[in-house]
C-alpha cells in the first residue's frame, strides 16, 4: 500500500442527483458524465490525488461513476463509498479488482457501514452492532480474495465455496491492494478500523479529540494482534480558504447566514445520533471556534458530515491548521468546499503546495 511521502491529498465531488449539495447552486449539467468528469480533471491540474464520492440509496452509483471518472482522466483516484449492505463480498471484491486492474491501480476504498434506506435495496439488518460485525467479516472476505485463489469461508454472514477472482488487483504479486477507507467513532467501529481497515477516516474534530483516538486506536490495533501493516489516519473537513484571514471569515458568515435561512425553511430537520456525528454537535458547546480556526456554528444548521464543523482562514492559516493534524500523524486528507467548481481549483492552488512542502521538511 504505497503512500506519497508528503501524503495523499483528495477532494470531494458531489456524487448526487439533485444540484444544490451544501449550498452550490450550479445548475446547469449538474449530476452529469461531463460536470464529474470536468471536476475530476480540475482536481488533476489543480494538484489533488483524486476524490471521494459519497455513496447513499437515491444516488449514482459509485463504482459506475468512479469507473467512468477513471477511464477520462490520467493520475486521478476515485475513492469509492460502498456499503456491504449493497454487495457480497465476492462480487465487491471482483469489481473492485477488475477497476484497480484496469485502472493501473488508482482505485481507493470507502467502506460504510452507517444505515441509509436499507429497506429500499434489501438489507435487513438493522442492528447497528451485527452491522460491524458484518463489515468486519466483509473486508476479511476481500482480503483473502484479492490475495489469495480458490477461496473457501463459512461464517456468520458469508459463505463462499472455491471463489477466485480474476483479474488480480493491480500488483497484487507485491501485495498490493486498493486502500481501505473506513470511518465510525462508536466502540464496536474502531475495533473494525483497528482489525481490517488502513485508514482511519476522523471528521473535522479538535486536535485533542484527534489525538485521543488515535492514541485510543493505535493501543486497540495491538490488543487485537492486528495483522496488517499499521493503521494510518485522515481527515475529512470543510476548508474555506481565501487570501486573507479577514475575507475568510467575512465569507463564512455570510455563508452560514444562508444556512440559517435554508434552515429555516426546511421542516422536519432532525440531527444525526451516530456517534462520530453527535461528537461534532456537541462541539458548539466548548466555543464558536477552537483550536486555530476550527469553526462549529455550522453544525448548528444541519450541515452534517464533513459540512458541520469548517477550517477557516488564509492559505497559510488552514495550511498551518492541517499541519498540526500530520504533527499528531494524519496522513491523508480529504478536504472541500462550496461551490465545488471554483473551489476545487482554489483551494488546491492554496493549499497542497504548502501541505506537500510542510511535510517534505519534517522528514528530512
Amino acid at each position: 500500500m504505497a503512500e506519497h511521502s508528503s501524503g495523499r491529498y483528495l477532494w470531494y465531488i458531489p456524487n448526487t442527483v439533485e444540484s444544490g449539495h451544501r449550498g452550490d447552486d450550479t445548475r446547469e449539467g449538474w449530476g452529469t458524465l461531463d460536470f464529474s468528469v470536468d471536476l475530476a480533471l480540475t482536481a488533476e491540474r489543480h494538484g489533488w490525488d483524486g476524490a471521494l464520492l459519497g455513496t447513499g440509496w437515491g444516488r449514482p452509483d459509485t463504482f459506475t461513476v468512479g469507473t467512468a471518472l477513471a477511464a477520462r482522466t490520467t493520475r486521478f483516484q476515485p475513492l469509492v463509498a460502498i456499503r456491504p449492505g449493497y454487495w457480497q463480498p465476492a462480487n465487491f471484491a471482483s469489481a473492485a479488482a477488475t477497476l484497480d486492474h484496469l485502472s493501473g491501480g488508482r482505485l481507493l476504498i470507502n467502506i460504510v457501514s452507517g444505515l441509509d434506506d436499507a429497506a429500499s435495496y434489501g438489507d435487513g439488518e438493522f442492528d447497528q452492532a451485527r452491522r460491524y460485525d458484518r463489515t468486519r467479516e466483509f473486508l476479511q472476505v476481500v482480503r483473502r480474495l484479492w490475495s489469495e485463489d480458490d477461496v473457501r469461508h463459512s461464517g456468520e454472514f458469508y459463505r463462499l465455496d472455491g471463489s477466485t477472482v480474476r483479474p488480480h488487483v493491480y500488483g497484487a504479486n507485491e501485495g498490493r491492494h486498493p486502500t481501505l477507507y473506513f470511518g465510525g467513532a462508536s466502540p464496536a467501529a474502531e475495533r473494525v478500523a483497528a482489525e481490517e481497515a488502513d485508514v482511519q477516516l476522523f471528521w473535522g474534530e479538535p486536535l485533542d479529540g484527534v489525538a485521543e483516538r488515535i492514541d485510543r486506536l493505535r493501543a486497540l490495533s495491538d490488543s487485537v494482534g492486528r495483522r496488517h501493516a499499521p493503521l494510518e489516519f485522515g481527515l475529512r473537513v470543510t476548508t474555506l480558504v481565501r487570501d486573507t484571514a479577514d475575507e475568510a471569515w467575512r465569507d463564512a458568515e455570510a455563508k452560514l447566514d444562508a444556512y440559517a435561512e435554508a434552515a429555516q425553511r426546511r421542516t422536519g430537520f432532525t440531527k444525526r445520533r451516530a456517534v462520530g456525528q453527535q461528537r461534532l454537535l456537541d462541539l458548539a458547546e466548548r466555543g464558536e471556534v477552537l483550536d486555530s480556526c476550527l469553526y462549529t456554528a455550522p453544525g448548528k444548521y444541519g450541515g452534517g458530515g464533513a459540512g458541520t464543523t469548517w477550517l477557516v482562514g488564509s492559505p497559510d492559516d488552514v495550511a498551518d491548521a492541517l499541519q498540526r493534524y500530520r504533527d499528531l500523524g494524519v496522513t491523508h486528507f480529504v478536504l472541500s468546499d462550496t461551490p465545488y467548481r471554483e473551489e476545487t481549483a482554489r483551494v488546491g492552488d492554496a493549499l497542497i503546495g504548502r501541505l506537500r512542502a510542510g511535510a517534505e521538511a519534517v522528514a528530512q
